[in-house]
């Protein structure tokens, strides 16, 4: 039985990994073809030398770091509101906040393009971050949750009855108790806006490319292993993202653990 656990846990993750395995291998093939005819750094030197593979990189972090904080903020008041809720009202707007993260990519993206158009924001970098905002912003949401069901509230009363005004008691009490749920939801939202190609693609203006809608037009041009360099460099930062934060998570998890 345990062998057959092995077997299906490593047959899982070689139909997971193998093909960006290999895409991240042939990034170092000194061939266009998919026949390896020897190691090289030239497509990766290709990449650092193309200005619009720069520019489009960029854009990415831009939309990025201004989605992920803008949402991370937005979202840390929203939970606090929806965990203050009771009964009905409670139940509403958390499933609400589930809908936009079971909704299809293209659903999103499509319903804020109109949206866009028919209040007439111009398509370029406002529309990307306030289209990537707006889909992280459930991800930060139901990241911080947890955090606030945990939290005794009495401390916070507590520093009320002692003069602590709301915000210095927000400040003080409320905000270190879902610190971990806000880092996780930030870099959830990070995570989430560089990966993202759906939205958009929908969203963008002309001349206002980020990393997947870059790959995405170069793929369409024919094989170009530069593609393989990019790809496998997203897929790292995405990877170390992911492990900074498990590590913290288990960090703060350690800390929390009766001595």
């Amino acid at each position: 039985m345990r062998f057959i656990k092995r077997f299906y846990l490593a047959l899982i993750l070689l139909i997971m990994y193998a093909p960006v395995a290999l895409l991240m291998v042939f990034s170092f093939n000194d061939s266009k073809l998919p026949i390896w005819k020897g190691f090289t750094l030239n497509w990766y030197e290709q990449m650092l030398n193309d200005s619009s593979i720069q520019q489009a990189f960029l854009y990415t972090i831009m939309v990025a770091l201004s989605a992920s904080v803008i949402a991370t903020i937005i979202g840390t008041f929203a939970a606090i509101g929806i965990n203050q809720m009771s009964g009905f009202k409670k139940t509403f707007m958390t499933n609400i906040t589930f809908i936009p993260v079971l909704s299809p990519d293209i659903v999103i993206g499509i319903s804020l393009m109109m949206l866009f158009k028919v209040i007439r924001i111009p398509f370029g970098l406002p529309s990307l971050i306030i289209a990537h905002t707006t889909f992280c912003i459930p991800y930060v949401i139901l990241s911080i949750m947890p955090k606030l069901k945990q939290m005794n509230y009495s401390l916070y009363e507590a520093a009320l009855d002692l003069g602590a005004t709301p915000w210095y008691a927000f400040k003080k009490v409320i905000f270190p108790e879902i610190m971990p749920g806000v880092v996780a939801g930030a870099f959830i939202a990070f995570t989430l806006s560089i990966d993202d190609f759906v939205v958009s693609f929908f969203n963008t203006g002309a001349g206002v490319d980020t990393l997947p809608i870059k790959i995405y037009s170069m793929a369409r041009k024919g094989v170009n292993p530069t593609i393989n360099a990019v790809s496998t460099l997203m897929f790292i930062t995405i990877i170390t993202i992911l492990i900074i934060n498990n590590i913290r998570a288990n960090t703060n998890k350690n800390k929390s653990l009766p001595e």
